[in-house]
């Protein structure tokens, strides 16, 4: 029941690969806020986008067509959507987060960014629970994250929804583990001698 690739023989007739499922996942946050512990925020999360990667392209004109290169590169910012509680921890560490990044009493914004940046650690996981340790499958690490905005929503009384908190965050960099499965990993360099990019491993 999947796509023929194959024959028999050649190991073309095989079941589907299991694949990872949207609605098992956490996210941790390392150095948000003031409080300790950040565990109450992972609990609450509603959802969370994965990274974002795009390329600036660089055009070289050249006789009569057009040459494309990849220039910088860019991580679009990720939104994480967490259930407001009634005890007010969520509203407190976003509100800390937010005041570390400018004190809003006072006008007086943070001397550096290591001041008041965070790591988001985003995992996929197999289901496990309880008495089953839960297998990671692929975790996003996200460095120099700041929030960009947060909404805090609307009310309506004509809703059974629970409030919850819309994070906008930006980060410097992402890296994707475990080690050699996806951005991050060791990538030998090629010399292209085709257009193809084929080439001899340097």
């Amino acid at each position: 029941m999947t796509v023929p690739v194959g024959s028999a023989s050649e190991g073309g007739v095989q079941g589907m690969l299991m694949p990872k499922l949207k609605y098992r996942f956490r996210v941790f946050f390392e150095n948000l806020g003031v409080s300790k512990p950040t565990t109450e925020l992972t609990k609450q999360v509603v959802s969370v986008s994965r990274p974002n990667l795009t390329f600036e392209e660089i055009a070289l004109p050249v006789y009569n067509s057009t040459l494309k290169l990849a220039g910088r590169h860019s991580w679009a910012d990720i939104t994480c959507s967490v259930r407001d509680d009634a005890g007010g921890e969520i509203s407190r560490l976003v509100g800390e987060q937010l005041q570390k990044q400018m004190d809003f009493l006072e006008m007086a914004s943070a001397a550096s960014g290591i001041d008041y940046k965070f790591t988001t650690k985003i995992e996929i996981l197999d289901g496990g629970n309880g008495a089953f340790d839960p297998v990671v499958l692929e975790t996003w690490e996200l460095y120099g994250c700041y929030l960009k905005g947060a909404n805090y929503g609307d009310l309506n009384y004509g809703s059974n929804e629970a409030v919850t908190v819309e994070m906008s965050i930006a980060y410097d960099n992402a890296n994707q583990t475990p080690a050699g499965s996806g951005v991050g990993a060791v990538v030998g360099r090629t010399l292209g001698d085709v257009v193809t990019g084929a080439g001899q491993a340097s």
